[in-house]
């Protein structure tokens, strides 16, 4: 089945691993958690950060990065506050899986992959004068910006009011 996965490469902040492993809760997408951490999955932050959506996650972990791309196929969006492509111009395929990988809090990605990756670069858009967006601010953006172009797939589009049934 092709679907939609979250990459985050040596993740440093348990609260950013926990709001993106929501995220990917409540959107179906997979999580791809590449080694070393800077905390532990067992980290009290990081299920508080989850809540109660644990039991919902398809989670994989990878000892490094040569690791999951081994591991994995498909069509690889690394973000970057280096990319020369903005997020929400790239056509994302429904047709394979689409992982969007996102580096460290406090380095990135590799620049040697982002260097030998060039086309596959992307950025969302900030002020020219500050350093980055907070990852798991990030990660909701682009996968929303994904699920958008894809017209939410087997997501609930109308709400309701419960007070007035």
């Amino acid at each position: 089945m092709n679907r939609l996965n979250i990459v985050l490469v040596e993740p440093q902040i348990p609260q950013n691993t926990g709001n993106i492993s929501r995220t990917c809760a409540v959107t179906g997408a997979a999580l791809h958690l590449v080694k070393p951490y800077g905390f532990t999955i067992t980290d009290k932050q990081l299920k508080r950060a989850g809540l109660d959506y644990w039991d919902k996650l398809e989670l994989y972990e990878y000892d490094n990065l040569d690791s999951f791309f081994e591991q994995t196929e498909g069509s690889y969006y690394f973000f970057t506050t280096k990319g020369r492509r903005v997020h929400s111009e790239i056509s994302y395929p429904q047709d394979r899986n689409v992982f969007l990988v996102f580096g460290r809090e406090d380095k990135g990605l590799p620049e040697d992959l982002l260097y030998k990756n060039p086309d596959s670069c992307s950025r969302i858009p900030m002020r020219p004068t500050l350093r980055s967006l907070n990852l798991s601010n990030s990660a909701a953006v682009a996968v929303y910006e994904v699920l958008r172009q894809w017209d939410y797939p087997d997501l609930g589009r109308e709400g309701k009011l419960t007070q007035y049934t």
